[in-house]
């Protein structure tokens, strides 16, 4: 039975693979994004999936996007934390502001793109929340204290949400991929790649499907029995 379901950074990356494997597995699918409106727009046009616009770190501009889904596709069954950002430093030499970015945006979205869904889930007795944590939450990573900070609270925020909400029906799971062909990874030094693929024992990136396959699954009615968990999909780079 397809639901109503909200990508959050649902038009790249791995964000969009989620989006289009939702919308094949029949749900109506709400792709959101901030920046590149025009490549936003072209993928509305490919795909013929609806796109919004807002920041996922703002609350009020949170609750405005899904009353403004909930109004034109229907009540949201089903939410994709997935949008998140970079800037990387070693934190001797971190600026508050590339500290503050990352946490609020990777961290700070579970709040305020979850709050405004999560009560009418459980009126509704149905509910399933995937979360995009990362491998660097798992194992940590040099010059990434920020983002390694905010996608491990990510594990514990899903954890204990979870707990509030399974005897409503509500799960809410986390996947951690390892490093995928994004463009967030595809910017990195050739070298640096290379180095990475080598240390992946299944002896490749990671595909933007591999993830996106994971998350149907567990957005699916099948999976009402499994809650709180984190699905490492990284070829084997770390064992948590």
């Amino acid at each position: 039975m397809g639901r109503t379901a909200i990508v959050t950074g649902g038009t790249r990356g791995l964000g969009k693979a989620i989006a289009l494997a939702l919308r094949e597995a029949g749900h109506q699918v709400a792709a959101n994004y901030l920046y590149d409106e025009e490549e936003a727009h072209a993928f509305q046009r490919e795909h013929g999936i609806a796109v919004y616009r807002w920041d996922v770190s703002d609350f009020a501009a949170c609750c405005e996007g899904v009353a403004r889904v909930e109004a034109e596709l229907g009540p949201v069954g089903v939410l994709v934390n997935n949008a998140g950002i970079t800037a990387d430093a070693m934190f001797h030499k971190m600026s508050e502001e590339q500290w503050w970015s990352v946490i609020q945006t990777n961290l700070g979205s579970m709040f305020a793109m979850t709050r405004p869904v999560i009560e009418g889930m459980r009126a509704r007795g149905f509910g399933r929340i995937v979360n995009i944590s990362s491998i660097n939450a798992r194992k940590g990573q040099a010059g990434q204290c920020n983002y390694a900070a905010a996608k491990a609270g990510i594990i514990g925020f899903t954890k204990s949400l979870a707990l509030e909400n399974a005897a409503r029906n509500v799960t809410v799971n986390a996947v951690a991929p390892g490093y995928c062909d994004t463009p967030m990874v595809a910017a990195m030094r050739p070298d640096v790649l290379a180095a990475i693929t080598a240390g992946i024992p299944a002896g490749r990136m990671g595909a933007s499907a591999d993830i996106a396959r994971t998350v149907v699954f567990l957005a699916d009615e099948a999976a009402g029995f499994i809650t709180g968990a984190t699905f490492d999909v990284n070829g084997g780079q770390y064992l948590a």
